[in-house]
């Protein structure tokens, strides 16, 4: 059976990439190729700036109601192909049909916040800064704007900033992973049949070239990244270098912290989906279990019952709660990890290696640790796999140090019935998202969403009120008349 390669989005226009080179993507639950994504270059880097550029002109003087109007079409179309496109971010990656449904919902939601703009830019004035002179600001678009997305989330995470950069008037080109094309595919498909003119939203397919090639263009004003955190350092370092606008989301090394007072019931479940979910890659996922004292056997005993009750298998079957990773070789690098807690010295109280799994696919059943030092490096790296690591403290403080001296600072959770804790908790803890008898401390579309240290690099979050400052530049008119 043929393969076919995908094509890049340029103009208005589905058009084959000058690139030679491909690379396969995989259904992670068969291991089977489904299509090819060119590795496109800076020639088509170059094609859909120059195609962005002349959409720019008109777009940014069109009404911001009117491209408030595009997004409403968008979120219908997304409405109305809605369980189409969670089933293909399912086939090319692997979560659970209901994980992809989740996330398209997400994605959709920023749709939704984005058709605020009309009221989101509006901008602010004041009579009399002086005598006889009035002050007024503006917000205006910026010009050609671009993303480069990650492979765990296909389509939630490129909704993070398409609708925002074009709502606010700016023309923009999207790059996702390489490993998972298909998903924006179908989603820019839909896109085509609205309201935008050619050129105001651009897809560019590749990996290496086509990243170094957007971070360094002249044309483009701004950039959006999520990624590891060491990719995501040089994406900021490079494109701010060249005069961009950046925000670059990196990894995280989530905590979770529960107190011998939680709600064991209600807390394993959602322990568990925040460990397991998506197979662990997300950036969200709990990583390092904090067990206070006298929490640490219950919490070690039902989370080790859990994960192993867990079914794993084809994230297309109804009964499947975990499905697989998404390649052969992240596969072994998680499986790497769990071979060195065991080196390290940590006790594999549930190994995900050993379980029965589907013969075909990049499947590990979820692993669980326990007697893990800080140090270890199962403590200390993102594994971005379904791997628990608990390390029991004696009491909070203890907790909030370990979790400080981490580098990363992307979310972080507590269980607790104790409001006092919760509210002490909160405070100090130095992650940018934080939850409270919550697994996965993620914002709605209408609250900044981005982390701390070097979870993130630059200055706005993305979506919510950020997102609108992110894509906009201020202009102050002072006049007298």
């Amino acid at each position: 059976m043929s393969i076919a390669t995908v094509s890049n989005y340029i103009g208005g226009r589905w058009v084959g990439s000058s690139a030679t080179a491909t690379v396969d993507v995989f259904n992670p639950a068969r291991g089977a190729v489904i299509a090819k994504t060119p590795l496109s270059t800076a020639r088509d880097v170059d094609a859909a700036v120059d195609a962005a550029t002349r959409a720019f002109a008109g777009w940014s003087e069109t009404p911001p109601v009117v491209r408030a109007r595009a997004m409403f079409q968008f979120k219908s179309a997304l409405e109305a192909h809605f369980e189409e496109i969670a089933r293909i971010v399912t086939t090319e990656h692997g979560k659970t049909l209901d994980e992809s449904r989740g996330s398209v919902r997400r994605g959709i939601e920023c749709v939704e916040v984005a058709c605020a703009a009309p009221s989101m830019l509006m901008g602010a004035g004041l009579e009399n800064v002086a005598a006889g002179i009035d002050c007024t600001m503006m917000r205006q678009p910026l010009g050609v704007c671009a993303a480069i997305a990650p492979f765990n989330f296909p389509a939630m995470v490129p909704l993070w900033f398409l609708p925002f950069a074009v709502v606010c008037g700016n023309t923009f080109i999207l790059k996702p992973s390489e490993q998972v094309p298909l998903s924006m595919r179908r989603i820019v498909e839909l896109l085509a049949e609205c309201d935008l003119p050619p050129g105001v939203v651009n897809l560019v397919n590749g990996g290496q070239a086509a990243v170094e090639a957007l971070c360094d263009h002249a044309g483009i004003k701004a950039l959006s990244f999520v990624g590891s955190t060491p990719v995501a350092r040089l994406v900021y370092q490079r494109a701010t270098h060249a005069g961009k606008r950046v925000q670059a989301l990196g990894g995280a090394k989530n905590f979770i912290v529960v107190l011998p007072d939680a709600d064991f019931d209600r807390a394993i479940p959602a322990i568990a989906e925040s460990l397991y979910g998506c197979a662990g890659e997300r950036c969200l996922a709990g990583s390092v279990l904090l067990p206070v004292g006298g929490a640490h056997a219950p919490l070690r005993d039902r989370l080790s019952e859990a994960a192993s009750a867990m079914v794993v298998g084809d994230g297309l079957d109804p009964h499947v709660q975990m499905g697989p990773v998404i390649s052969a070789r992240h596969l072994r690098r998680v499986t790497g990890y769990v071979e060195q807690g065991v080196g390290e010295g940590a006790r594999l109280v549930v190994d995900g290696r050993a379980r029965r799994l589907p013969p075909e696919g990049f499947f590990v059943g979820p692993s669980v640790f326990d007697a893990v030092e800080p140090t270890m490096q199962i403590a200390r790296d993102e594994i971005f796999g379904p791997v628990a690591a608990v390390c029991p403290v004696r009491d909070v403080d203890t907790a909030l140090k370990i979790m400080h001296a981490h580098p990363n600072a992307n979310s972080t959770s507590i269980f607790t019935t104790s409001g006092r804790a919760a509210r002490e908790f909160t405070h100090r803890a130095t992650a940018s998202m934080v939850g409270v008898n919550i697994g996965v401390a993620a914002p709605m579309a209408y609250f900044p969403f981005g982390g701390a240290r070097d979870s993130f690099f630059g200055d706005l979050k993305v979506h919510g009120r950020d997102a609108f400052e992110f894509y906009t530049d201020k202009k102050v008119t002072i006049a007298r008349w």
